[in-house]
């Protein structure tokens, strides 16, 4: 089994899965998972999607596009108003942070992963984000695996429960597009289309780190949230570890809060795996620093620029 599959979404998708996801992979079905119907392609441009048979990717078609502000997959989505958010967002509609991911056990640059928040929008009827992420392997990292990954996330914005996941990879001179619907166990099933059913409450990776941000943590400090990551379905438990510390980044300095990152598989948590983000403590709450310790080294993710 291959454990070389989006170490970026590992990370970025264990809430700080945001790390050295061009390396780790997690491969394999996720065995719980329910079809709605049929696989699609997810691109007329490329070729049909290899995911395998328990994950069945959904909703619009859309193709990868360079420039992010035009790449959008909900097409087909209901076209009701969005209604006013409830509460102060800490980011706002073209928000842009850029990171550096080092790999510390060979003392390298590994890559490059721009976060952008490209608009909040009406999706299936619902108020929603639309997130996305583009990850790239650099230097000699890049002779060892080229990686250009492009990730789209739509989450509603009251919770930013997922509505919608899709990826675009590109890695290893291979195409694999993939466009999952995620439907709550427990209500109807999408009326066009197909579906991934998941728990109530499951986030995407990118949804889930947007949480992190959203999350009152003076008034709770953990909480528990499932994960779809477009293969597996994780539980990930988050939890303030240390209210404000001190960090310097290329970005500057800054005042942070530590949170702790765990994540479990089916009831077990997965070995030798640990998170760490720390969030900025101002009114953005912006992850400023990723850490992650994996059984074969360890990723830091610093943030080097923020729009």
């Amino acid at each position: 089994m291959s454990r070389r599959r989006h170490l970026l979404e590992i990370l970025l998708g264990a809430a700080v899965l945001l790390v050295a996801a061009a390396l780790l992979f997690f491969s394999g079905t996720w065995g719980t998972s329910t079809k709605t119907a049929a696989e699609k392609s997810s691109s007329p441009s490329a070729p049909p999607s290899s995911a395998p048979a328990s994950e069945t990717p959904a909703g619009p078609e859309t193709p990868p596009k360079a420039d992010a502000a035009a790449h959008s997959a909900g097409n087909a989505a209901a076209s009701s108003p969005v209604k006013p958010a409830e509460a102060p967002s800490p980011f706002r509609a073209g928000e842009k942070l850029t990171y550096r991911i080092l790999w510390s056990t060979f003392s390298v640059k590994a890559g490059n992963v721009q976060l952008t928040v490209l608009e909040r929008r009406a999706l299936y009827g619902r108020d929603a984000w639309h997130f996305q992420a583009s990850a790239h392997t650099i230097d000699t990292m890049r002779l060892l695996f080229s990686l250009d990954d492009q990730f789209d996330s739509y989450s509603e914005a009251n919770g930013l429960v997922g509505l919608q996941y899709e990826m675009y990879l590109r890695e290893q001179g291979k195409h694999q597009d993939a466009v999952y619907r995620l439907a709550p166990e427990g209500e109807p099933a999408p009326s066009a289309g197909s579906a991934v059913r998941v728990p109530p409450g499951t986030r995407d990776p990118f949804g889930l780190l947007y949480y992190l941000r959203a999350h009152d943590w003076q008034r709770s400090r953990e909480f528990r949230s499932p994960v779809f990551d477009g293969r597996k379905l994780y539980e990930v438990t988050a939890r303030l570890q240390q209210e404000s510390v001190e960090v310097s980044v290329p970005a500057g300095s800054f005042s942070a809060s530590r949170i702790e990152i765990h994540v479990f598989e089916r009831g077990v948590e997965v070995p030798q795996t640990r998170f760490w983000a720390w969030l900025a403590r101002d009114a953005r709450r912006t992850p400023v620093l990723v850490e992650a310790e994996l059984p074969f080294g360890v990723a830091r993710v610093e943030l080097t620029r923020g729009e």
